[in-house]
């Protein structure tokens, strides 16, 4: 009702709590950190990996909230609009998006999974052979892989201290 009425009144629609946690995201995967000390490759599948890393580490924290499962459902389907924008803005053809969008949530869900299980066992240096897989085309050099590594792993022990209502609240 709040949408129609702001329609109606000539405001803006009020932007959902799920966009504004993932253009968070967004924001925390283009940190030049990552492009710098990390080395990550400043390409579309450098940025792809970046923001994805922070996205699987947000998706895992809202995971630990059974009540927070519609809203991680809402946040991924706010990445297949954004990646299907994307491919558009890039020249990618209507025939193609579909199969480019499969591609990227099929590596969406391998890495949370990759992620959640590196987590689950607890293993800093599994976690760093993930991140290895995950952002980089080849080998990194050992002190940008330790940067990432850290950074992505920093970020989740965040997220999982910080209150759920602050994380919906884009404050991460």
């Amino acid at each position: 009702m709040g949408m129609l009425r702001d329609l109606l009144q000539g405001g803006k629609p009020r932007e959902s709590a799920e966009l504004r946690l993932y253009r968070a995201v967004i924001a925390k995967g283009r940190e030049p950190h990552w492009y710098t000390a990390g080395g990550v490759p400043d390409t579309i599948d450098g940025r792809f990996a970046a923001i994805t890393g922070t996205l699987c580490m947000v998706l895992l924290r809202l995971e630990q909230e059974p009540d927070k499962a519609e809203e991680s459902v809402h946040i991924t389907e706010i990445f297949v609009d954004d990646m299907d924008g994307q491919l558009r803005e890039t020249g990618v053809g209507d025939m193609m998006v579909g199969k480019h969008i499969g591609k990227m949530m099929g590596a969406l869900g391998g890495r949370l999974g990759a992620y959640r299980d590196a987590l689950a066992v607890g293993d800093e240096h599994e976690f760093r052979q993930v991140v290895a897989r995950n952002f980089y085309e080849k080998e990194p050099a050992e002190a940008a892989l330790v940067h990432s590594s850290d950074a992505l792993l920093g970020f989740y022990q965040h997220l999982v201290t910080t209150d759920i209502a602050d994380i919906m609240a884009a404050r991460i």
